[in-house]
Order: C-alpha cells, then sequence, then structure tokens
C-alpha cells in the first residue's frame, strides 16, 4: 500500500553504493533491536560529513516512555565518533505503511541537518520511499534560530 504524499525532489542524490550502504547497517541494527513489548523493531543509519555511516537500534524499557528510538541511537553513535551533521539518514521497518521517524526524531535529525537532506524509508526487501526531511518536518525550528553554530 502505497501512502498518499507529494515528494519533493532530492537535493542531494546519493550514489546506489551508499544508498546500499545505509540500508545495510540499518538492517543489522533492526535485526539486533530491542521490542519486547512492541515487537516493532525499527534500524536506522545516518551519514555524516565524513562520509561514515552510524547505526542504531530502537530500544524499549517496560517503563514507557524510557525507550530511545533507532534514529536517536545512530545520532548518539554520530556524535559519539565526533560527527557533527548528517548528510542523510534511512529508517528501516517493516509494514505496510512507510515507517518514518517520529515527530521527536525529525527534531533531533534537523539538530544536525539541513532541510534538504535525504530521509530514505526502507523495510528488509529495499528501499521503499525517498523524500526530504522538509516534508517530513515542514517550516522547522532549527539551531540557526538561536544564532549558535553547529560546531
Amino acid at each position: 500500500m502505497n501512502q498518499a504524499i507529494t515528494l519533493k525532489p532530492i537535493a542531494v542524490e546519493l550514489p546506489r553504493e551508499v544508498r546500499l550502504s545505509l540500508w545495510r547497517a540499518a538492517l543489522a541494527a533492526y535485526q539486533t533491536a530491542y521490542a519486547p513489548y512492541s515487537r516493532f523493531r525499527v534500524g536506522a543509519a545516518v551519514l555524516d560529513e565524513k562520509d561514515r555511516i552510524h547505526a542504531g537500534c530502537n530500544v524499549e524499557n517496560a517503563a514507557y516512555p524510557q525507550g530511545v528510538c533507532a534514529e536517536a541511537g545512530a545520532l548518539s553513535a554520530m556524535v559519539l565518533a565526533g560527527g557533527h551533521s548528517v548528510r542523510a539518514v534511512l529508517v528501516l521497518g517493516q509494514g505496510e505503511r512507510w515507517v518514518t521517524p517520529c515527530g521527536g526524531c525529525r527534531q533531533k535529525i534537523r539538530e544536525f541537518a539541513q532541510s534538504d537532506i535525504p530521509i530514505l524509508l526502507a523495510d528488509e526487501s529495499g528501499l521503499r520511499a525517498s523524500l526530504t526531511l522538509e516534508a517530513l518536518l515542514p517550516y522547522s525550528f532549527g539551531p540557526e534560530h538561536l544564532e549558535l553554530p553547529l560546531s
């Protein structure tokens, strides 16, 4: 089932090999996700400014809402490795509908990314859709609103 959404052109076209590397990293993370309550596993991978890929998986907790989203885990891994900005994100999950970042993760991604970066949506069989962060989080609030450097 395809969702009705207008896909804006992606300003940054990623080479096929980069998309495949992001998908593989997110798939590996997805397979290790800890989701005993929802049984809804998610894996994510982010591409940083040095072309390094960082992955994360969702980790649930009996004390809701103390769990961690896959995208937040991938961003934390990026920061730990010294990354400062995101060039692309791939989110991988199962179901008929696209698995997109939640609202909180959209804002977390925005902290490290410009609004025109590609957000790739995938499942275990491959890429399903590609859209921009702007399409997911229009008129977003970012670090530049506070006149702080992204460091």
